[in-house]
């Protein structure tokens, strides 16, 4: 075996002699592999004492590791400030394919059969300036979905129900992100709380499925039942052209801090696999107790096996990184862009073509990193959320109360062009993940509905979540009856869904925004597996108009390729699969430096032209009005358009029928733009 191939083939794979057991750990000097009776899960019957390599891998063979055989492993070692070594312990291996629950609060790995047949499935591959994100919960998009049949529900199988299945794709999006779905734990203190973590942040294994989104007949059949059950949701959801992108929580684990349970790397090798000072406190930058060491090369090794694993074995089409910035850290706890494991992910051919979607930010120093990934990463940002957030409900809310908005429309302009101001010109407006809401914060409609926080159902007397939403109440704090108010925040979450599909970069929608979700203004749901969290398949009206209004919008991305450019311009040149951009005053003439510099000039005309490369000529004319009053805007005259034709006004609760006649104007006409409003025009 080479150098290069020291740490390869780790866990447990099945050879003619036997299945073969490979643990890395430099700093035990035992490591015992103990294996269950099948009949009985708490009687080790049998033990094999693992040898150590040069490499510091402890190996071993026996042919009773075979599929459904649960197993653990014993590992002493040194006392030691860094080191957390419990000779009786039973750990899991952290390459496990499997887990299965023995206890409350007791763990086995498992041995896994891995065949599943594909049947010519292969993955979807959806094109970057094609890809839009669903962002959303196994469990909580199915759970209340009474048109499947009620074991389906809350599984992996739901989620590939035909009904989600046939819901996704009549919206038009193109990938679903799942919340993490690596097999997972609460946290002691929620537990102690009558609480659960319902997001899954919490990993207690990399490499096995969370088995209580199994149906209960996949539970009840092991391990091996539960991974095909994923596998087949895979290749359902493939075979209807939706890719499989997963959260997944690299940066710490279910050990928790110091004090924490000891159920895997603290009693394998906790000086390695955790950062920590010499004197044996943890250094935490994920503010989740622990923080996992990639600048050891064998951690990193596993973050890269795990990747590979899902995107191979398991055909998963991309992932997003939970506080990445964390796996960019070297060996002093510094963020380095040049991070070997960063290059990595993005460079190795076993990862080819697989989406890398970066969380650029933790809560240490120098956590918030974002447009500084390297190219070939995609990233969250955040810039993108907190602006277009203060310009339609911030700016908005200052304007009521003072008078002015405290911004105009340059900012916003910088953003809905692609953030070329935070990525380089070489990553382009597609590395930019574009988003207003997320999984963590207020809903779309809560944004709109609730000016603080309500997260005292969360145990913690409402200190827990971000106190920093951004949002604007419209003048009463929750539901409301009165008329106006409720226009207004529906009129603003049309703004703003707009704002975000019609911008550039790759787009992801929270589930549920497309209708209007609320969690009754708690920004911090992690701990409600409930009907709070869940989404609801019944819907009132105006939220069938607003799905409706989301899915116009999304075929209107899907049509003009000006909205969507792969590359930044380049002034005075002609650079394929970029968009020509031009800016126009609400009098149809070109930008003037107090245009775009004046917080009172809330109007802005964006008029966009692709350069073809794979798709026709398109251009396409949007305009912005961020003032809650009506005005006029003069449509402007530009080389080659001689006509506008409005395909979209979020004045309307609905979108036009699909038969309808677009009404056409001329450059140079003067239209009356509603207050606070965007309007779509194809520019012919």
């Amino acid at each position: 075996m080479t150098h290069a191939d020291a740490l390869a083939n780790l866990g447990i794979r099945q050879t003619a002699s036997g299945g073969e057991i490979r643990v890395w750990s430099e700093n035990a000097s035992q490591i015992e592999l103990c294996l269950f009776d099948l009949k009985d899960p708490k009687w080790i019957f049998k033990t094999v004492a693992l040898t150590r390599d040069a490499n510091n891998v402890w190996f071993g063979k026996t042919k009773s590791l075979t599929p459904g055989r649960k197993y653990a492993l014993r590992v002493n070692g040194p006392d030691g400030p860094m080191n957390s070594f419990g000779p009786n312990a039973l750990l899991l291996d952290p390459y496990a394919r499997g887990l299965t629950r023995t206890g409350p609060d007791l763990w086995r790995s498992v041995v896994v059969d891995n065949d599943f047949n594909w049947n010519g499935s292969v993955k979807p591959n959806t094109a970057l300036d094609h890809t839009v994100i669903y962002e959303g919960h196994v469990k909580g998009l199915s759970r209340l979905n009474t048109r499947m049949p009620e074991h389906l529900r809350g599984t992996y199988a739901g989620l590939a129900h035909e009904t989600t299945i046939s819901y996704l794709k009549k919206l038009g999006v193109t990938a679903v992100q799942l919340l993490p779905v690596h097999a997972f734990v609460s946290e002691r203190r929620l537990m102690k709380q009558g609480l659960s973590n319902y997001w899954g942040y919490n990993t207690l294994n990399f490499f096995s499925p969370h088995s209580f989104y199994g149906t209960r007949e996949a539970q009840a059949n092991g391990p091996s039942a539960v991974l095909r059950e994923f596998k087949g949701m895979v290749k359902l959801l493939h075979e209807a052209g939706l890719e499989v992108i997963l959260d997944v929580v690299y940066n710490h684990t279910a050990e928790e801090g110091p004090n924490g349970p000891r159920t895997s790397f603290r009693g394998i090798d906790n000086a390695n696999y955790y950062r920590q000072t010499k004197s044996g406190n943890y250094i935490d930058v994920t503010g989740c107790g622990n923080s996992v060491n990639t600048s050891v090369p064998a951690v990193s090794r596993l973050v890269l096996d795990s990747l590979k694993y899902w995107a191979n074995d398991v055909q998963i089409d991309g992932f997003r990184f939970d506080l990445a910035a964390t796996l960019g850290r070297n060996a002093d706890a510094y963020f380095d862009p040049q991070h070997p494991l960063l290059d990595a992910i993005v460079s190795d051919p076993e990862l080819k073509d697989v989406k890398m979607i970066a969380e650029p930010w933790d809560v240490g120093m120098g956590g918030w990193q974002t447009g500084n990934f390297p190219e070939g990463w995609q990233e969250w940002n955040d810039r993108y959320r907190d602006r277009m957030r203060k310009f339609w409900l911030r700016d908005v809310r200052s304007m009521r109360e003072h008078g002015s908005p405290g911004d105009g429309v340059g900012m916003l302009a910088t953003r809905l062009a692609g953030s070329s101001n935070t990525f380089s010109q070489t990553r382009g407006p597609l590395a930019s993940v574009n988003f207003i809401t997320a999984h963590d914060g207020f809903t779309l409609a809560d944004l709109t509905a609730y000016d603080v926080k309500h997260n005292v159902g969360n145990g913690e007397s409402n200190r827990d979540g971000t106190d920093n939403n951004m949002s604007y109440n419209h003048g009463v704090e929750g539901p409301t009856t009165n008329r106006v108010i409720e226009a207004s925040r529906r009129r603003t979450i049309r703004n703003m869904m707009a704002t975000l599909l019609l911008s550039a970069g790759t787009p992801m929608i929270t589930a549920g925004d497309e209708f209007g979700r609320s969690q009754k203004g708690n920004n911090n749901a992690y701990c409600h597996d409930s009907e709070l969290t869940w989404l609801s398949w019944d819907r009132r009206k105006w939220q069938n108009g607003l799905w409706q209004t989301t899915q116009h919008l999304l075929k209107l991305r899907r049509e003009n390729p000006a909205l969507r450019p792969s590359h930044f311009g380049v002034f005075g040149e002609t650079t394929p699969s970029a968009s020509q951009m031009d800016w126009y005053d609400a009098g149809g003439d070109e930008m003037s430096v107090w245009d775009w510099n004046s917080a009172e000039n809330r109007t802005l005309q964006f008029l966009a032209a692709s350069t073809p490369e794979r798709e026709e000529f398109n251009r396409i004319l949007l305009v912005i009005h961020g003032i809650e009053s009506p005005t006029s805007v003069i449509l402007p005259r530009h080389e080659g358009v001689a006509s506008y034709a409005l395909l979209w006004d979020s004045n309307d609760d609905t979108p036009p029928a699909e038969d309808a006649p677009a009404v056409v104007f001329a450059p140079g006409t003067e239209l009356t733009v509603s207050a606070s409003s965007l309007q779509l025009f194809r520019a012919d």
